[in-house]
């Protein structure tokens, strides 16, 4: 008898309380050069294979040791075709300056990549350039270095 309740229990309270907002999505931080972190992550309560991502930066300037997401400074949301599958760094525009990459496969025939680079100073953040329908094995470094830069 206490087996049965301690089930109904169980099985009441998952039918009451909500899901997860982060069950299997990408979230990963990313530490920076000059004090910052970077926290991108595919939009809460979203399919894996489409919805949004955010890139968002963080000041550890005057954050304690292990807060290195307390100061938020800026960040954007972009949509995405598919899962977040990795993110790096890399100098795409030769300016010595690392951008945030942020590669998306798609889920669709073929497994084809975007990519996104993000460029960053203290309190800013900005779309450089961006990439769709790599083939599955294209480097994306090299596809976003061909493609057209936003300067802003």
């Amino acid at each position: 008898m206490n087996r049965i309740i301690a089930l109904l229990a169980v099985i009441f309270v998952s039918a009451v309380l909500p899901a997860e907002a982060g069950a299997g999505r990408f979230v990963q931080k990313l530490k920076l050069p000059s004090q910052l972190t970077a926290v991108v992550a595919e939009g809460d309560f979203e399919a894996r294979s489409t919805g949004s991502f955010s890139v968002r930066l963080y000041s550890s300037e005057n954050a304690q040791p292990g807060d290195d997401t307390t100061f938020f400074v800026t960040g954007l949301i972009r949509g995405r075709d598919g899962w977040i599958e990795k993110l790096e760094l890399a100098d795409i525009d030769g300016d010595g300056k690392p951008e945030i990459i942020v590669l998306v496969r798609s889920g669709g025939v073929g497994l084809s990549l975007s990519a996104h680079a993000f460029a960053f100073a203290k309190e800013r953040l900005w779309l450089r350039a961006s990439v769709v329908d790599l083939e599955k094995d294209d480097n994306p470094i090299a596809a976003l270095k061909k493609a057209k830069m936003n300067n802003q």
